[in-house]
């Protein structure tokens, strides 16, 4: 029998350390070691025994979540789940968590059992399991510096926009989950002007990607946006699905190719889902695609890029080694789906070696309109 993830739970407040030690336990593969009501607290329990996973509150007495989680991710890092009311009264917050070496950041649960508080426990319960097999690193952060993973960095790669001429009906897609915020920070900052749209399912919750987008699109050469129903895709922009409770695909409406934000039930526990994303890429550009999929937990994504591959597209997905989790990648590979393994510093590059590369029938034209200016 494994053995069992051990939690901490810190939390100011006496009712949701109750509610989240309730549901935790409810689950065989976890045990709660203890809680912690302060930042000093949590600090005295971690000298006398170290947890597998924290969950961590952002609104504390004295220190503040966000700087204790500073304080140990640059010391000895525990992987670390967020879940803090403060996230949902600003966005700000989960992006600062995230960078922080936050696995995962969701809202504080409601306490009315009417308010969804099964699922949201559901959630809680996969982003704990999911950081207990994280590979997580020293978070080096400074005064004046954005706090950011302590990795090998992204080689630059400087493709030329001439590079993108003779690709205008192409697509690039991408999923991600679990370490998946830090991974498209790393990579989507040296996509070129003049590149294909890009098509981003990253796992996030409701209200989230819309922040999420507006910070890289200030560290990116491209526009980076959430997606909207019914927009046209244009090149030298990324497009994140909106996080919640809709699927996002693209269709062909009068010769153009446009985005559809539609209903349906989860995909691989999932919504949206890089599965039903990939599988409509394959539809409307056979042939036209490269598609990449990044680290996280699960499987969502693996069944849609062997559509993509079968559709004579190029298939890639992130290596074990530069993975926070390596699931959806692994999953992916089980399934033939993956015609390279490449790291994640070297993925920008691959993607645009294959992009133009054509090996199975011809598809549509994205846009008759591309001649947008491309944001610098």
């Amino acid at each position: 029998m494994h053995r069992k993830i051990s939690v901490l739970i810190v939390d100011d407040s006496a009712m949701i350390r109750k509610v989240l030690s309730m549901g935790l336990s409810d689950d065989p593969e976890i045990t709660v070691l203890g809680t912690a009501s302060s930042a000093e607290m949590a600090q005295r329990f971690i000298d006398r025994r170290r947890p597998d996973v924290i969950t961590l509150d952002l609104e504390m007495p004295t220190m503040d979540g966000l700087s204790f989680l500073r304080s140990y991710m640059g010391t000895d890092p525990i992987p670390t789940v967020v879940i803090s009311s403060q996230t949902q009264r600003g966005q700000r917050k989960t992006m600062e968590a995230f960078s922080a070496g936050a696995i995962d950041v969701i809202p504080k649960p409601t306490i009315s059992p009417t308010d969804g508080l099964g699922e949201m426990m559901k959630h809680i319960v996969a982003s704990v399991k999911a950081a207990a097999v994280a590979k997580i690193r020293r978070v080096v952060s400074a005064p004046t510096q954005e706090v950011t993973r302590s990795r090998p960095p992204v080689q630059a790669q400087h493709i030329p926009t001439a590079r993108m001429s003779g690709t205008s009906n192409w697509l690039i897609g991408i999923g991600a989950s679990t370490g998946g915020v830090q991974a498209l920070s790393d990579i989507l900052p040296e996509f070129p002007v003049g590149c294909p749209p890009v098509l981003i399912v990253q796992h996030m919750p409701k209200g989230f990607t819309n922040s999420f987008a507006a910070r890289l699109n200030s560290m990116c050469k491209v526009t980076v946006k959430e997606a909207v129903h019914g927009e046209q895709l244009r090149p030298s922009t990324v497009y994140i699905a909106p996080g919640g409770d809709l699927h996002m695909t693209v269709r062909r409406t009068l010769g153009d190719l446009v985005i559809s934000l539609e209903e349906g039930e989860p995909v691989a526990y999932s919504r949206p889902s890089v599965d039903v994303l990939f599988n409509s890429l394959a539809r409307v550009a056979p042939g036209k695609i490269v598609a990449a999929l990044l680290t996280g937990m699960g499987r969502d994504g693996a069944s849609g890029l062997v559509e993509i591959k079968n559709s004579g597209g190029h298939t890639m997905a992130q290596d074990e080694q530069s993975c926070v989790v390596f699931g959806m990648p692994y999953a992916a590979q089980n399934l033939g789906a993956v015609t390279e393994t490449t790291p994640l510093n070297q993925i920008t590059q691959k993607i645009f070696e294959n992009v133009g590369q054509t090996r199975g029938a011809a598809g549509p034209s994205f846009a008759r309109h591309s001649n947008q200016p491309a944001r610098r």
